[in-house]
């Protein structure tokens, strides 16, 4: 975890800086081998999981990024996996959402980069009822979220399952996943990512079935997350949030720091 004083006040830019150095950067993720270029951070999967790897971080100029994309298009198709460049609104070149494109390229849809300092977070989240909240250990509990996500996103949302089962096994400390059951099923689910060698506690899922939505369901997961993270001495709450979490998010605190875009790449 990082040095950072938990006490010092920090503004936007502060926290972005060591979002982008802890992160983007210098992070160990599961199952994730870490490569440092000098303008760049790549990270290829090692173990189960979804997709070949992942662009983190990169620092390019015009005269340097289409050789640097096509030498990690090369790369991965060595591999012969898909993966994705993480694209954030302040890196650079300016153009490189089109230069990516270009290069063959898929866009998904942009999400907010949303921050929370937990000294910061309401006072109702220490002090709630959150009884409804339960954590998830089991595989089978991680099909039965499986099975909401995807009716709540009316697609396939299974990309998840393997690393998450193989993390809540053999990663315990750097994961915790969290749901609501009502009427025998699951009808609300979120999980953290611990990133241990950081300040940051990255926030994932949120997802709640429409006939069980405006129950509060979503606070009570944000808020168990939140006194978790606080308990095992993170700084940060971390989102990639869709534009129907931003505004919750926001209300308890959040700061929208940037927006990010995952370009997606497959081999033909």
């Amino acid at each position: 975890m990082s040095n950072l004083m938990k006490n010092e006040t920090l503004n936007d830019v502060d926290i972005l800086k060591i979002f982008d150095k802890e992160v983007r950067r210098e992070c160990e993720w599961t199952r994730m081998r870490r490569e440092t270029f000098p303008h760049l951070v790549r990270y290829t999967l090692t173990d189960v999981g979804n997709g070949g790897g992942m662009i983190s971080w990169s620092d390019l100029t015009a005269e340097t990024v289409d050789e640097t994309i096509k030498s990690q298009i090369a790369y991965f198709k060595g591999l012969t996996t898909d993966f994705e460049w993480k694209y954030y609104s302040y890196d650079q070149p300016a153009d490189l959402p089109q230069r990516l494109l270009a290069h063959g390229f898929t866009a998904d849809e942009p999400e907010a980069l949303m921050i929370a300092d937990i000294n910061e977070l309401p006072s109702e989240f220490w002090t709630m009822d959150v009884s409804a909240v339960l954590p998830v250990t089991k595989p089978e509990e991680v099909d039965e979220i499986v099975r909401m996500e995807s009716e709540v996103w009316e697609d396939d949302i299974s990309g998840f399952a393997k690393g998450m089962k193989y993390d809540l096994e053999n990663n315990p400390n750097h994961i915790s996943v969290f749901a609501v059951w009502k009427d025998g099923r699951i009808v609300s689910a979120a999980w953290t990512h611990y990133l241990l060698s950081t300040s940051f506690a990255t926030l994932w899922g949120g997802s709640t079935l429409k006939e069980y939505r405006k129950h509060g369901f979503y606070t009570s997961l944000l808020a168990v997350r939140a006194r978790e993270a606080r308990q095992r001495g993170f700084r940060f709450l971390q989102v990639d949030a869709s534009p129907n979490s931003q505004p919750i998010l926001a209300k308890y605190g959040f700061r929208c720091l940037a927006y990010s875009t995952p370009y997606e790449w497959t081999p033909k």
